[in-house]
C-alpha cells in the first residue's frame, strides 16, 4: 500500500505532519493488541503486522529525507548504493574541505565559537541542498528525479557531518 494513501494525504512533499500524527495515532488505535485479545491467533498475527506497517510508513513520511527517499523509489528512481562515489568533483572536494573543518574545531583556540560556526556553515549548506530537492521532486520531471537524487545522497552526507559534529561536540565538552 501507498503510504500516502495509507494516511489519506496528497502525495506530494511537503505534507501536514500534525494531520499525519493524528492519522498515525487513530490507525495504531485499530489495530492495538488490546482490541484483539480475545481475537485468533491468526488476527492477532494481523494486527501486529499492521501496526508494524503503519509504524514504518509514519516513521518514512514524518522524515523528510526518508519521505524524500520513498517518493524518488515509488516513481521508479534508481537509488544508488549508500557507497558509490559522486560525479561531482566540486562536491568531493567540498567533502574534504568540510571533514577538515571539522578535525580542526578540537584544535581552536575558542572550542565553543569554533563549533558554531561548524553548524552554522553545515546547516546553511544543508538547506540551500534541501531547498533545491524540494523543487526538484516538486517538477517530478526524470531530469528533476535525477537530480534529487544526487541531492538527496548529498544531504545525507550533510547529516552524517552534523552527526559527527555532535559527538565530537560531546567529547570535547564532556571533559
Amino acid at each position: 500500500m501507498n503510504y500516502f494513501q495509507l494516511f489519506g494525504l496528497e502525495e506530494k512533499f511537503n505534507i501536514d505532519t500534525a494531520q499525519l500524527t493524528q492519522v498515525y495515532q487513530k490507525l495504531q488505535r485499530s489495530v492495538h493488541p488490546d482490541r484483539y485479545a480475545h481475537a485468533s491467533a491468526q488476527e492477532q498475527r494481523i494486527a501486529v503486522q499492521k501496526s508494524s506497517m503503519i509504524n514504518d510508513a509514519f516513521q518514512t513520511l514524518k522524515n523528510p529525507l526518508r519521505r524524500a527517499e520513498y517518493m524518488l523509489t515509488q516513481r521508479g528512481v534508481e537509488m544508488p548504493n549508500e557507497q558509490a562515489s559522486f560525479q561531482d568533483n566540486a562536491f568531493l572536494m567540498r567533502q574534504m574541505e568540510l571533514r577538515e573543518m571539522l578535525a580542526e574545531v578540537k584544535f581552536a583556540s575558542d572550542i565553543d565559537g569554533a563549533v558554531f560556526e561548524a553548524s552554522q556553515v553545515l546547516e546553511s549548506e544543508f538547506e540551500g541542498l534541501f531547498k533545491s530537492m524540494q523543487v526538484q521532486i516538486a517538477e517530478n520531471t526524470e531530469t528533476s528525479n535525477v537530480q534529487a537524487v544526487e541531492n538527496l545522497r548529498k544531504l545525507k552526507f550533510y547529516q552524517k557531518l552534523h552527526v559527527e559534529l555532535d559527538r565530537l561536540e560531546d567529547l570535547l565538552f564532556d571533559n
